[in-house]
């Protein structure tokens, strides 16, 4: 472990080096963040996931610059031009820019102006006009020969060395890219001849701002829309300022020589520098937006497959349709389909009958407990038509949001699931399975294809793929899995498995039966001793042969919960049932060595709520009614909606019309916020007043503050988020910017 990389992360971080060092030796021994952050608290000070996902980020940013300082080392060496001041400066920086800086001058040059000068013979012209800057120009004439015809020629070849020096000067490229970092601005304009083509860029058609001060989704739609060659963009400071720091450093004197060097400085600014730190910013603007962009994403998908569940329930699922009709599915509480059909309940005529016959036969046929209506076309008149249904019972009608789910029945996970049917009905199955365990079903998307992202195409995408993967490990890991019900797909995302040893376990599982304890996980082809300790303590057993193995308990602890259990003359099962006697534990009796007291902690908390659900309960959601499309809704209504999407300048609201609404940042709340995510969570119920609307450009402007007015909503639990007095938040504009902020979502996702 290099001492060096523990040393610079915990300083990153604010963590203690030991707990820079023990989680590194964790991750580099093959432990995964999850199973890290819930069962070995003791050895890393209690960090969470996210701070241990960063350690491993740091750890391999920090490597990656090793291997570049020892390639940039050799290079020189080999060079014969390594100095121990040289040296001394490249083993201390970790900056890889600052790396390239030093390496520059050193770096093997294909053919450039400099080196065909240097070829002419005239870098003994440059070194005496760069060091002599009070001198005249006439020594110029000594170097005309073939190849160099004139005194002006000569200067010129000089000047282009010089510009090279200057280009390749760590100490000025400091200095301009601290200008670039403070004051630089990125500027748009439109391509002449595309401003009708590009009209939805219009706002960056003459635009400039403050690079720094910028938004990620402002930048990520600049740089989208230079890709669709609409724009031309640049990213500089003030010229005036760059020479500033360029003069003063190098042009010393105020004789001819002097102005020479003056005239290489701009040249090497405008030629060189420039469009290297140019290229540099934009690629850290796109880095950072693309961070900014990845972690709005993150955080939306993370909310999406926490959403309630259901549960282990029997439903009845329908994909609404008008022309071709409702498709409409049978499923068990396990999610297995028990019958499909097609209804037409939107024709006025015989059919409408026959599919509320169908519907009551099924409910009483398959014991459905509720059932779940895709929220795409035809979702709100289909879910009226079901409410109207008299089951003879209690039967909840929830809407479901079907995005991806068309993804989901094209893809190879869907043929291999239903072979037989086609891509409707597996449209369908996917509806109902969405509620009754969004997150199992959620899975098997693809999570760019679910819809809650900010320019998901636009970002690097193998970063995107890194973090929304590590969101659905952490996410499956956090709920826990039913190791007899959970399918190769939930499985795979357990910690210390994979697609591999899921699908040895599923087919384990179909040759030898239901598992009846964790300790048969072991008789799994290839899952050895540490894939075991990684997953046992994520994977549930009901009614098997210990209790605890429906638990997050780890089996590594079992011995220690049996000893907790004798000293207190109980059985595991009386320990876990009477809360009573645990009270009465003295947890100090059994710290160990190796075992704390936040993880006796956490066992106790385990033994009291062992197959507790870390996700809200399911509540019922009623739009307004009378509410279906764009031209019922009207400025100064208050109406129910959904939060489906969460941006950084907003979150999009469904109220039922086909079209969510906006309500931006500034909107959201009666104080200042900067992060939406402060304000709203997604599925979040909320109440919300109409500003706009433009039914011609499917544009509703939406607002969520002044409680008074409907402002507020609950949390997926159904409770009252809390209100307190607070100053209202700056407002913005409300002229075309609400109407083109609403456009965004559909323009740019």
């Amino acid at each position: 472990m290099n001492p060096k990389h523990i040393a610079l992360i915990s300083s990153e971080l604010g963590i203690s080096a030991k707990q820079a060092e023990n989680t590194m030796n964790l991750l580099s021994e093959g432990s995964t963040v999850p199973f890290i952050s819930r069962y070995r608290k003791e050895v890393t000070g209690s960090l969470d996931e996210v701070q241990i996902g960063r350690i491993e980020d740091l750890q391999k940013r920090y490597k990656e610059v090793d291997e570049r300082r020892e390639f940039i080392i050799k290079t020189i060496t080999d060079q014969e031009k390594m100095t121990p001041e040289l040296l001394e400066k490249l083993e201390s920086t970790w900056v890889l820019a600052e790396l390239e800086d030093i390496y520059l001058p050193y770096k093997p040059k294909r053919k450039t102006r400099a080196t065909v000068a240097i070829e002419k013979g005239l870098e003994p012209l440059a070194r005496l006009l760069f060091e002599e800057q009070d001198g005249d120009v006439a020594a110029a004439e000594k170097f005309l020969n073939e190849q160099v015809a004139s005194s002006e020629e000569a200067l010129k070849g000089a000047r282009d060395i010089i510009a090279e020096w200057i280009n390749e000067n760590a100490e000025c490229r400091d200095k301009l890219r601290k200008l670039f970092t403070h004051t630089g601005k990125l500027t748009s304009k439109v391509v002449e001849g595309k401003e009708e083509e590009g009209n939805k860029y219009k706002d960056y058609f003459d635009f400039s701002e403050d690079l720094k001060e910028m938004p990620s989704h402002r930048v990520l739609a600049i740089l989208r829309a230079e890709s669709e060659g609409i724009l031309f963009s640049s990213i500089a400071p003030a010229e005036e300022e760059a020479m500033d720091i360029l003069n003063k450093q190098f042009v010393t004197g105020k004789g001819a020589a002097a102005e020479q060097v003056g005239k290489a400085a701009a040249d090497a600014y405008k030629r060189l520098l420039r469009p290297s730190l140019e290229n540099e910013f934009r690629a850290a603007a796109k880095e950072k937006a693309d961070a900014e962009a990845i972690e709005v994403f993150a955080e939306n998908l993370r909310q999406l497959l926490l959403a309630a569940p259901l549960g282990p329930k029997a439903v009845i699922a329908i994909d609404p349709g008008y022309r071709t009709g409702c498709k409409v599915v049978a499923l068990d509480n396990q999610g297995n389909m028990l019958d499909h059909d097609v209804i037409f309940p939107l024709e006025k005529n015989y059919k409408r009958d026959d599919a509320e016959a169908l519907l009551k036969k099924w409910v009483k046929q398959y014991g459905t407990a509720a059932i779940a209506v895709g929220n795409g076309t035809a979702g709100r008149e289909t879910e009226e038509f079901v409410k109207k249904i008299d089951f003879g019972q209690k039967i909840n009608v929830f809407m479901v949001n079907e995005s991806g789910a068309s993804v989901y029945s094209a893809s190879e996970v869907a043929r291999e699931e239903f072979p037989d049917q086609d891509v409707t009905v597996r449209g369908a199955v996917s509806i109902g399975r969405r509620l009754i365990d969004p997150l199992a079903e959620l899975v098997k998307i693809d999570p760019k294809s679910i819809g809650v992202g900010q320019y998901q195409h636009d970002v690097n995408q193998s970063q995107l793929k890194q973090s929304l993967d590590r969101v659905v490990v952490s996410c499956v890991n956090n709920v826990g899995v039913n190791l007899n019900t959970a399918s190769k797909h939930l499985l795979a995302y357990i910690s210390g498995l994979g697609p591999s040893l899921a699908e040895n376990i599923v087919k384990y599982r179909k040759e030898n039966g239901a598992f009846k304890n964790r300790m048969q996980l072991k008789k799994v082809h290839r899952l050895g001793d540490k894939a075991f300790e990684q997953c046992a303590g994520f994977l549930r057993i009901e009614n098997g042969d210990n209790p605890l193995d429906n638990s997050a308990v780890h089996p590594e602890r079992y011995a220690l919960v049996e000893e907790i259990a004798t000293k207190q003359h109980l059985s595991v099962q009386d320990l876990m049932g009477k809360e009573d006697l645990r009270k009465q534990i003295n947890l100090k009796d059994f710290i160990r060595e190796d075992v704390g007291m936040v993880t006796l902690e956490d066992i106790l908390k385990e033994l009291a709520k062992p197959s507790r659900d870390p996700r809200d309960e399911i509540s019922i959601f009623e739009y307004a009614e009378g509410i279906h499309k764009i031209e019922d809704v009207k400025p100064g209504m208050v109406l129910p909606g959904v939060v489906t999407n969460i941006t950084a300048f907003g979150a999009f609201v469904d109220i039922g019309v086909k079209q969510d609404g906006l309500v931006h940042i500034s909107h959201l709340s009666n104080k200042f916020i900067s992060n939406p995510n402060e304000a709203v969570k997604l599925n979040q119920k909320v109440q919300v007043t109409v500003l706009e609307v433009d039914a011609m450009r499917k544009r509703i402007s939406l607002s969520m503050k002044d409680n008074e007015k409907g402002g507020g909503g609950s949390n997926q639990g159904g409770q009252r988020k809390e209100r307190r007095e607070r100053p209202a938040q700056k407002e913005a504009p409300l002229n075309d910017f609400q109407a083109k902020l609403a456009a965004l979502k559909n323009k740019f996702n």
